[in-house]
């Protein structure tokens, strides 16, 4: 996924770390200064920054409505566009900051009018996504996203200046580090045994089993392709693609195929899945698990566990948070086999040396670390605070869950802005990848099905009514 030298490899890494981190500051500090008594003396939780920063709003008849509603005295709201220019400002001067350190002065006039083309691109397919139709099947901004930027690709082709605002992997790391916030060891222990068993025991069976299956019955010539559908499969979509594609350094074509077919498949899981545990009479508990531990994406996650009811929703989105924590050790784990196994098969190393923590090292995506050590601190402040919940709460959906979401559709706009139809052929023939994921999702339904039946309707049944 990145073809830079290790020490630049390092720099973007600590520098998403870095980005990461300012943002956060800012957002616990604003929420900090923003809350305290309200007029009934509680505690009342409030981020400035949700004034001035968001994204698009839903809408049913004209797209303008997303940037520029009315009220019902027939009032022009501009707050809508006045928060997606408040988010392009403060990330503008952040990102911006980042390129600076890296490429000095000559780098930041070149990036900062592509990255304002590829930030309104980004904001196009936000619109597109608060359709209602759109938000009904949950078709999401990512789907959008890679779109708008494969059509330019493969139409007029990408313009050479537009591409110093093209920056994946530093988008997507920043963002997945941001993800942390969202991640609480809470949510963990909400459900406890039975949660963990379905999100932790499943996965890592699922992802070694279907990686297996695309190597020796398959015989997938790209073993990277397989990794990242394996990963993003079996993992938690989107983010465990990302991760893994770096740990195995896969190509961004390749990763732009696994989150194309991911994406795709979630729409139809989404809708399929509640039809089918509402025609087998399985109760919230055990349908809300299913839900969690096998569609990829969270928003329709919580989309599926609505249509059965509040206690399947909370069930749901739970198991995929507890999921989600097996990035950073599904990221590790690919890393050190891609080194010690893998390369040495492929005639990268010879065979006759044994890589060493070193070279693992190099190879971990590093900006995981960040991504856990923002777990730790919020699930800290979140459980030691005396207000902690609904302060957290406010940082998150004031504004990490913004920044986090504006940087991962400029991820997505920047992909499909370098990937060509012509590049993605190669890897779908045969049709391997597509029959890969449907096997792999198959035996994923089965597995967390049984497991989900096993700890929510059987061994823990009593306790959980």
């Amino acid at each position: 996924m990145n073809k830079n030298s290790s020490a630049s490899y390092l720099s973007e890494d600590i520098l998403a770390i870095i980005c990461a981190a300012l943002l956060l500051a800012v957002s616990l500090f604003a929420t900090w200064s923003g809350s305290g008594a309200g007029e009934g003396g509680e505690y009342v939780a409030k981020n400035p920054i949700a004034d001035f920063a968001g994204k698009p709003t839903k809408w049913s008849a004209s797209p303008i409505d997303a940037i520029v509603r009315k009220d019902a005295e027939g009032t022009t709201d501009y707050s809508p566009l006045k928060k997606i220019i408040g988010t392009w400002v403060f990330m503008a001067l952040t990102l911006g900051t980042a390129v600076f350190i890296t490429g000095g002065g000559k780098r930041i006039a070149g990036f900062l009018p592509a990255f304002t083309v590829v930030f309104l691109l980004a904001g196009i397919a936000y619109v597109i996504a608060a359709n209602e139709v759109a938000k009904a099947y949950n078709l999401e901004y990512a789907l959008w996203a890679l779109g708008i930027g494969m059509l330019i690709s493969n139409t007029i082709g990408t313009p050479a200046w537009l591409k110093h605002g093209e920056n994946t992997g530093f988008f997507i790391k920043t963002g997945l580090v941001i993800l942390g916030a969202e991640v609480l060891v809470s949510r963990l222990m909400a459900l406890g045994l039975p949660g963990v068993c379905v999100a932790w025991i499943v996965t890592p069976i699922v992802l070694i089993s279907t990686y297996w299956f695309g190597q020796r019955v398959l015989k997938m010539k790209s073993r990277t392709l397989n990794m990242v559908i394996s990963a993003d499969m079996s993992v938690c979509g989107v983010s465990a693609a990302i991760a893994s594609a770096a740990a195995c350094k896969a190509k961004k074509e390749e990763l732009s195929l696994a989150i194309g077919m991911s994406l795709s498949f979630t729409v139809v899981m989404m809708v399929v899945l509640p039809i089918i545990i509402k025609f087998i009479g399985l109760n919230e508990y055990v349908g809300g698990a299913w839900l969690g531990g096998t569609i990829d994406s969270t928003g329709a996650v919580a989309a599926a566990g609505a249509v059965l009811g509040d206690q399947a929703l909370e069930v749901a989105a739970t198991v995929k948070m507890i999921q989600n924590i097996l990035i950073g050790v599904a990221a590790f784990g690919i890393a050190s086999y891609w080194v010690t196994r893998v390369e040495p098969l492929e005639g990268k190393q010879e065979r006759s040396e044994r890589p060493g923590l070193s070279e693992i090292w190099k190879r971990f995506p590093r900006f995981i670390l960040g991504f856990i050590a923002v777990s730790i601190l919020f699930s800290i402040l979140h459980a030691t605070l005396a207000d902690g919940p609904a302060f957290i709460d406010q940082v998150i959906k004031g504004s990490t869950k913004t920044f986090r979401g504006w940087l991962f559709c400029l991820a997505f706009v920047s992909i499909g802005l370098e990937t060509r139809f012509a590049d993605l052929a190669k890897y779908l023939k045969g049709g391997k990848p597509v029959i890969l994921y449907l096997c792999g999702q198959t035996l994923n339904l089965i597995l967390t099905l049984a497991m989900a039946y096993l700890m929510f309707g059987i061994l823990f049944k009593d306790s959980l009514q």
